[in-house]
């Protein structure tokens, strides 16, 4: 969600403006993708290197997230959304990570989408953690090395989420920046002009029907791709009468 600061300094507003309106942007998007049925949306929404920022604009950023959270709540369980983190919440204030605990155990049982806050994220700080995490099972002898595979991996990510379909970043930028960079391996990358705080409801919509089109072939000529769909179709049409 790029793309706030810049919103609020091309009109003479504090960055922190920007963010407020960021922040609008999100509640209608998370409220489109509910709509649309969209199963996952993770919002990168706190870098690790933003810590780097001014500390009034972090702190700013720290407030409308408490906000957010706080106002958000009912709708969420209205709409049946569950809240989940990625990143390393132990950064945050203890405030927030409170509030976020709270809320992510109030809306554990819901099932109608998933919605993943970034938060002091950086998905190679990540990836080094993951190895951690397998390096410790290995020496504890949880784990044998020649067991360690994709599976392990993405075990060992924390979110529990699955791999990304659709990347959207917004204000024009064409790079990663750092987030998700195993669960993108075979992700769509929609590349967007408009800054975060102008995205609406029917630029999600543009960026699925985008999506609809490609020719997702995970590495397979697009023949083998379509003999294994009809496989896989046929089969799940069998197994109910084995």
């Amino acid at each position: 969600m790029d793309g706030n600061g810049r919103w609020a300094e091309g009109r003479s507003l504090a960055r922190t403006d920007g963010h407020r309106e960021g922040a609008s942007a999100v509640r209608r998007v998370v409220r489109a993708a509910r709509r649309r049925g969209i199963e996952y949306l993770t919002l990168y929404a706190f870098s690790l290197q933003n810590w780097g920022r001014p500390s009034t604009e972090v702190g700013e950023l720290m407030r409308l997230l408490a906000t957010f959270l706080r106002d958000e709540r009912e709708d969420l369980m209205r709409r049946g959304i569950r809240l989940v983190t990625i990143g390393r919440i132990h950064a945050l204030p203890d405030s927030l990570r409170v509030a976020l605990a709270e809320l992510v155990q109030a809306t554990s049982s819901n099932r109608g989408m998933t919605l993943c806050l970034a938060l002091s994220y950086g998905a190679r700080e990540a990836i080094v953690d993951a190895v951690r995490t397998i390096v410790d099972a290995v020496q504890l002898g949880e784990l044998a090395s020649e067991n360690i595979g994709e599976q392990t991996i993405d075990a060992a990510l924390d979110g529990g989420l699955p791999p990304v379909d659709l990347l959207i970043r917004t204000s024009g930028e064409q790079r990663l920046s750092n987030f998700l960079l195993w669960e993108s391996a075979y992700a769509e990358l929609c590349f967007v002009q408009k800054r975060w705080p102008d995205f609406m409801a029917s630029d999600l919509g543009a960026a699925l029907r985008w999506y609809a089109g490609r020719d997702r072939r995970f590495g397979l000529v697009a023949s083998v791709r379509q003999r294994l769909r009809r496989r896989s179709a046929t089969s799940s049409r069998t197994l109910p009468g084995m």
